[in-house]
């Protein structure tokens, strides 16, 4: 790999989350050569991926590239590869570009979805965790109803016109939400010929209330929130497979759909040299001290959703969510300068700033730190948080001004099936 040679110690991030960004941002303006790895050239702004599911925005609008990130920064450097292994006798990673040797190696890769080893489900349910899989969503929620229309078939047009949600987490509750709005305010004027009223959403939980990371309150008032929009909620339930016509579960219930979206669990996006048992977890997160140093190493961090911090307040490690990935990347930044100056090193301590999840239109659920609040004030914050952490000044623009259209129009403008998913994108998951 072409990096220019330096006096300075070569930091080897991988992955462009929040978590490599936040860290890329602390070291390079310092005296370190910065290496940033990731297989897309942009960074994505996950929590609003199901906006670009339902049409509600365009994929650039959550998107920033990661050099445009960076850009003028001293000694950072970003290639577009991917890590095939890393040899860690050597300090040497391996990637599809070349090999490129490191003298700190931090793992951000991340997570992806999670199906449990069921490879029918895999196969043939749609997961959310990228823009090209939001769109491929999209398009098949589009393509269903193009296709309800010509069917006349009875049977097959309740199938398409039936979503089935796996996961009753924050992404299967605002997908949830999003789908009902435009079940209720769009569909009726996009497909008069079509009798939309027959659309059914339905969200499968398998433990006993939804949003189980936040407290019952907003449990409950998701649930209330969900119910209004029509959106028919299972608890207690468990998907076992899909055969890309019909779902089956643990128990009696079956259902007959054309899209089942797959939200009900992640997994940490490993690397071979660092997949063993000595080194992971039974979640297939690293394990790291309280310095981020993954077991085993002194040299070798990792940090976000990948890495598991057991502690006494989290024995399971931290959230996957954005602010424990920031905050990590943060803390290991101020570390390795604190190093280089000869200082001591801070143990991570999260500061839990709260959570939240949108259900429509002036319908949300908050559980701050000290404060719990639902409903239209709820909406209110979350609207600004998220705009406040999107990378971009155009694209907390772009962002604030389709939210108001659509608040005000109660419409969702980027309904565009630019990449037909059944005809060209069946295989690609």
């Amino acid at each position: 790999m072409n990096i220019p040679q330096s006096s300075f110690s070569r930091v080897v991030i991988i992955g462009g989350g929040f978590a490599g960004i936040a860290l890329a941002k602390k070291l390079s303006k310092q005296e370190f050569q910065v290496v940033l790895l990731d297989k897309h050239n942009y960074h994505t702004f996950q929590p609003l991926l199901y906006q670009v599911s339902t049409g509600g925005l365009e994929p650039d609008s959550i998107a920033y590239p990661i050099r445009k990130v960076l850009q003028g920064y001293p000694n950072f450097y970003f290639r577009l590869a991917e890590v095939l292994n890393i040899n860690t006798e050597r300090n040497i990673i391996d990637t599809n570009i070349g090999p490129l040797k490191f003298d700190k190696l931090v793992v951000a890769t991340g997570t992806e979805t999670n199906f449990f080893g069921n490879e029918e489900l895999a196969r043939n349910s749609m997961s959310m965790k990228t823009i090209p899989q939001s769109l491929n969503l999209r398009s098949l929620i589009l393509e269903n109803f193009e296709q309800a229309l010509l069917t006349d078939d009875l049977h097959e047009r309740e199938a398409l016109m039936n979503f089935v949600i796996v996961g009753g987490g924050p992404t299967g509750v605002e997908l949830a939400g999003a789908l009902a709005e435009i079940k209720k305010g769009i569909l009726p004027k996009d497909y008069p010929d079509l009798d939309t009223r027959r659309a059914q959403i339905n969200l499968v939980q398998s433990g006993d209330r939804l949003l189980p990371a936040m407290s019952e309150i907003a449990s409950n008032k998701a649930e209330d929130f969900l119910e209004e929009l029509g959106v028919n909620v299972w608890k207690n339930l468990r998907v076992a497979n899909f055969d890309g016509k019909k779902a089956t579960t643990n128990g009696d219930t079956i259902f007959e759909t054309e899209t089942l979206i797959w939200a009900a669990g992640v997994k940490a996006v490993t690397i071979r040299g660092l997949d063993g048992e000595t080194f992971v977890s039974r979640s297939k997160r690293l394990l790291v001290n309280e310095f981020h140093q993954v077991k085993g190493f002194d040299h070798i961090y990792a940090i976000g959703d990948v890495a598991q911090m057991e502690s006494e307040d989290y024995p399971r490690g931290h959230p996957m969510m954005a602010q424990p990935a920031m905050q990590q990347g943060e803390n290991l930044g101020d570390n390795l300068v604190a190093s280089l100056k000869g200082k001591t090193p801070k143990a991570f301590y999260y500061k839990d700033k709260g959570s939240m999840a949108t259900i429509g239109r002036n319908k949300a659920v908050a559980d701050l730190p000290k404060f719990k609040f639902q409903g239209v004030f709820a909406w209110f914050v979350w609207m600004f948080v998220h705009l406040y952490f999107l990378i971009g000044f155009r694209n907390r623009v772009v962002v604030f001004i389709n939210w108001v259209y659509n608040y005000i129009k109660f419409d969702r403008e980027a309904r565009l099936i630019i990449r037909p998913y059944k005809q060209q994108y069946k295989t690609d998951r």
